[in-house]
């Protein structure tokens, strides 16, 4: 899977289980990664515990909801993918889920050493109005990770407050050091003004040349 060349296409599941479907996802998070090899156009992809997006350790961690990120070169590709076995199986023991289509308008950094969103400058983006979505992802030092749980605290309750926030929820292929979230807020202003106007946040951006606390990041 190489990274894209033109504006992919994004898909985001997220899936909801039982207490007693648990083993079931936990299973499946093994098998659904030989379900997507060598599906025509998909570009990347990834399985997904998720977290309460309030501190980044393993004791947010919500077993009762997964995720499956996968990206696309082929939009009708990306459509078709809803009738596929991976989700299907996913279907089958969930409760309750939700599908989120969504195309990059700004990306930067990498995620496994991968650019899978491309490299949109934010030009596509200038003329959006409506809801975004944003995804973070971060492949923590472990030397730093303790001390970025303890920095991360004030930016979760800052969120907790936010105005202009319509979902938020931790994201990760690991329950330590490979961490992100995924949000989704009213405008582009909303977001903006978070990440660059709020205290908290604005500090943990100015402590990370210093301390860094990322082997690998990404903001799209």
């Amino acid at each position: 899977m190489s990274t894209p060349a033109h504006t992919p296409t994004v898909r985001l599941h997220l899936f909801g289980v039982t207490p007693a479907r648990i083993p079931s996802a936990i299973a499946r998070m093994g098998t659904t990664r030989w379900s997507l090899r060598g599906l025509n156009h998909l570009v990347f992809s990834k399985l997904l515990g998720t977290a309460a997006p309030t501190t980044f350790t393993t004791t947010s961690a919500d077993p009762l909801h997964w995720g499956m990120l996968t990206v696309w070169s082929d939009a009708a590709a990306a459509e078709a993918f809803d009738a596929s076995r991976a989700v299907r199986s996913w279907e089958l023991i969930a409760h309750e889920a939700l599908r989120m289509t969504m195309l990059p308008i700004a990306s930067q950094g990498h995620w496994s050493g991968r650019q899978p969103f491309g490299e949109p400058d934010g030009s596509a983006g200038r003329d959006h109005s409506g809801p975004v979505a944003a995804i973070t992802r971060a492949r923590l030092k472990a030397s730093k990770a303790a001390e970025f749980g303890r920095a991360s605290e004030q930016v979760a309750q800052a969120l907790r407050e936010v105005n202009g926030l319509l979902l938020s929820t931790g994201i990760g292929e690991a329950p330590l050091l490979l961490q992100g979230t995924f949000s989704i807020w009213e405008s582009a202003q909303a977001m903006r003004e978070f990440a660059y106007s709020n205290p908290a946040h604005t500090e943990v951006i100015a402590r990370t040349p210093d301390i860094g606390w990322y082997a690998e990041e990404l903001f799209a």
